[in-house]
C-alpha cells in the first residue's frame, strides 16, 4: 500500500483559487483555503526579484561552464517541451555544454520517439538508458499492484539516471526543470532553495525501499529469480556520500526563470522540432503537448484519480489558473469533463505489459479506492466530493 495514503486528510477540500484538492500528498492549505502552489504563484508574480535570480543564475553558469568544451551540465531530457527548452537555452543562450540523459519509458509512443529524435537532431549529445525488459516489467507490475503506481520503476530510473551519468562523466551540475513540490503542491520547505537537499530528494522520490520491493516481488512470484545487482542499479541513486564528496549539485531551472509550461511548448516547437499530440488532446486531460513520450502514461494519471480523487486535468487546469490563462470556473468545467477519463485505447497494450487480466486490473483499481474519497451507488463508483 502506498504510505502516502495514510496521511491524507479525511475531509476533502478544494483550493478556493484553483481546482487542486487537499488530497494531493504533502500539499498545504492556509486558513483562507488557498493551496501552497497558489501562494507560491502569487509570490512569483509579486515578490520574487527575477533580475536578481537571473544574475544568480549567470554566476552559477560561470562557475560550471567548461572552457575546453567538455560536458558541464547534465539535463534529464525526455524530448518533451520542458526539458528540450532547458537544454536548448543552456546551450545557445548561456554557452553551456549539456549532456542530455533519458531513462526509457515503459512503452515509447510514436510521437514521443519522434520528438526525442527531433530534439537530438537539433544538435544535442544524448544518452538513452534502457533497463532490462524482464526486470523492468516485473517492477512495473509490482508498482501497480502494491503501490497503485505502475511508474514506480520508471520514476526511480528517471530520477537516478542523470546522477549516475554525472558521476560516471564527472559532471558537477545537474539541471532539472521545475520544483514540482512548489509548482504543483507538496512540501514548501525548499521553495526558496535553488535545488533540493539530497536527504529530501531521497525521502520524497524514493519513499519505498527498492530492496523491500524486490523482496516482496521474490516472495510473491513477480520475479522467477533474484535480479542481478547491476540490473537493479538502474533504479538507485548513487550514494549520497559519493554525490557530496564529488561536489555534484542539482538545481531547478525554474528557480531562476519563471516557469510557464505553455511558453515552453512554443519555445520547443520553434527551436527543437517538438510536435504536439497529432491525435489531439491527451487522454485524461485537455492538453495536447504534455506527457507524450510514454504510451502507458495515461494509466498513471488514471490511478492518481482513483487513489486521490483528482487526475491530470486537475493538475493542468490548476497550473493554468495560476498562470492566468483560464478562470477557475473554466477549470472546474474542464475537470468535470475530462478528469478520470479511462485510457481505453491503450488498455490491451497496458494489460499485456503488466501481465494482468482485465479482471485482475479492476481488482487492483478498486483496492485503492479510499472510503472518504469514493462511494458506490447502484453498482457505480462515484466521487463523494467532486470539485466545486
Amino acid at each position: 500500500m502506498d504510505s502516502q495514503l495514510d496521511y491524507l486528510p479525511k475531509e476533502v477540500r478544494f483550493c478556493t483559487k484553483c481546482v487542486m484538492s487537499n488530497q494531493r500528498p504533502r500539499i498545504e492549505f492556509d486558513a483562507e483555503g488557498v493551496c501552497s502552489p497558489c501562494r507560491y504563484a502569487e509570490r512569483k508574480n509579486k515578490n520574487i526579484d527575477w533580475k536578481a535570480r537571473q544574475e544568480q543564475f549567470m554566476r552559477l553558469m560561470d562557475q560550471y561552464r567548461s572552457k575546453t568544451g567538455d560536458f558541464d551540465v547534465v539535463v534529464p531530457c525526455s524530448g518533451g517541451k520542458d526539458s528540450s527548452t532547458i537544454a536548448h537555452r543552456l546551450k545557445y543562450e548561456y554557452g553551456m555544454h549539456p549532456l542530455c540523459v533519458t531513462f526509457s519509458p515503459p512503452i515509447y509512443s510514436e510521437i514521443g520517439w519522434r520528438n526525442l529524435r527531433a530534439f537530438i537532431d537539433a544538435g544535442f549529445d544524448h544518452i538513452l538508458m534502457t533497463p532490462s525488459g524482464t526486470v523492468n516489467r516485473s517492477l512495473t507490475k509490482l508498482g501497480l499492484v502494491l503501490l497503485g503506481d505502475h511508474n514506480e520503476a520508471f520514476d526511480r530510473g528517471q530520477m537516478s539516471a542523470p546522477f549516475q551519468i554525472a558521476v560516471r562523466y564527472n559532471i558537477k551540475l545537474v539541471m532539472y526543470g521545475e520544483n514540482g513540490e512548489a509548482e504543483y503542491g507538496g512540501t514548501t520547505r525548499n521553495n526558496d532553495n535553488p535545488g533540493m537537499p539530497w536527504e529530501d530528494f531521497e525521502r520524497i522520490y524514493y519513499s519505498t525501499s527498492l530492496d523491500t520491493l524486490v523482496k516482496i516481488g521474490l516472495e510473491d512470484g513477480y520475479f522467477k529469480d533474484k535480479p542481478e545487482q547491476n540490473l537493479l542499479d538502474f533504479y538507485r541513486m548513487p550514494p549520497i556520500a559519493d554525490l557530496k564528496r564529488l561536489g555534484i549539485q542539482m538545481h531547478w531551472f525554474g528557480f531562476y526563470h519563471t516557469w510557464v509550461p505553455q511558453e515552453n511548448y512554443y519555445y520547443a516547437a520553434k527551436h527543437t522540432g517538438f510536435q504536439a499530440n497529432p491525435e489531439g488532446r491527451t487522454i485524461g486531460t485537455y492538453s495536447k503537448y504534455a506527457q507524450l513520450d510514454d504510451l502507458t502514461d495515461s494509466f498513471l494519471y488514471y490511478m492518481m484519480f482513483i487513489k486521490f480523487g483528482f487526475g491530470r486535468t486537475t493538475s493542468d487546469a490548476a497550473h493554468e489558473i495560476r498562470d492566468g490563462h483560464i478562470a477557475r470556473e473554466e477549470g472546474i468545467a474542464l475537470v468535470r469533463r475530462y478528469d478520470g477519463e479511462f485510457p481505453e485505447q491503450h488498455f490491451s497494450t497496458f494489460l499485456d505489459f503488466v501481465d494482468l487480466t482485465e479482471n485482475e486490473f479492476w481488482e487492483v483499481v478498486d483496492s485503492f479506492r479510499l472510503p472518504h474519497v469514493w462511494k458506490k451507488e447502484n453498482g457505480r463508483w462515484l466521487l463523494r466530493h467532486p470539485v466545486s
